[in-house]
C-alpha cells in the first residue's frame, strides 16, 4: 500500500525499506491509540497512507535544510510525524492545547526513534506573546486547524523575520486565501503563494 500510494504521487524517493518500516510502526501505534483517543477519523491503511502520509510528504521538501519548525495544532501528529520521518535534519516542535494529544505525539516520536521532535502543550495565541517563543521558528506549519484568516494571526508571531508559514489546506484553500490576504499583509507578511496538489 505504502509504496504504491507514494509512487502514485511522485514520492518514489521516500519508498525505502527503512522509511516504510517506520511508517508501518506509526500506523500500528496510531490505530491502537485511536481506539481509546480520537486521533483520526481515518481508520483503514488504504485511507491513512494517501490522505495522511502522502499529503504531508508532498510538502516535505518545502522546508529549508536544518530549519526549526513549529507545527501549530499538531493534533494526532500531522504533519509533525511524517515530516520528521522524512526530514531528520529538521527540528520540529509539535504544539497543541490538548495535553493528551501532545503526550501521544511525544511518546510516538520516542517509540519511532525520532529525536528531532519536541512537544509543547500550549495555545498558539499565548506563545505569540511569550518573548522566549516569539519570532524564533524558521517555518510555522499547520494542517486542518482553523481558517486561514485565524491561522495567520496565531502563527505569524511565532515566525522569525524572513521565515515562512506553510499551511496544508483542503479544497477551500483558495477561498480562505482570498479572505486572509489583506490580514496577512497587515500583520507584516509577504504576498502569499498558493500551490495546488492533487492526491492520487
Amino acid at each position: 500500500h505504502f509504496a504504491d500510494a507514494f509512487r502514485a504521487n511522485g514520492l518514489e524517493k521516500f519508498t525505502t525499506d527503512a522509511i516504510m518500516d517506520v511508517f508501518r510502526r506509526l500506523t500500528e501505534r496510531m490505530l491502537a491509540v485511536n481506539e481509546v483517543m480520537n486521533l483520526t477519523a481515518l481508520t483503514t491503511v488504504e485511507k491513512i497512507i494517501p490522505l495522511h502520509y502522502a499529503d504531508c510528504a508532498l510538502v516535505a521538501d518545502r522546508f529549508p535544510m536544518g530549519a526549526s519548525v513549529a507545527d501549530v495544532g499538531c493534533g494526532g501528529g500531522f504533519p509533525t510525524l511524517p515530516v520528521a520521518i522524512l526530514r531528520p535534519d529538521l527540528r520540529i516542535t509539535a504544539i497543541d492545547s490538548t495535553d493528551k494529544k501532545v503526550r501521544y505525539v511525544r511518546e510516538t516520536a520516542q517509540l519511532l526513534g525520532l529525536s528531532n521532535v519536541s512537544t509543547l502543550t500550549a495555545r498558539a495565541e499565548d506563545l505569540g506573546r511569550d518573548p522566549t517563543k516569539r519570532e524564533i521558528f524558521d517555518v510555522v506549519t499547520s494542517r486542518a486547524v482553523a481558517r486561514l484568516n485565524i491561522l495567520d494571526e496565531l502563527c505569524l508571531p511565532l515566525c522569525c523575520t524572513g521565515g515562512t508559514m506553510l499551511f496544508l489546506k483542503g479544497a477551500a484553500g483558495q477561498d480562505e486565501l482570498s479572505e486572509a490576504t489583506a490580514g496577512i499583509r497587515r500583520l507584516g507578511g509577504d504576498e502569499p503563494i498558493l500551490e495546488t496538489y492533487t492526491l492520487n
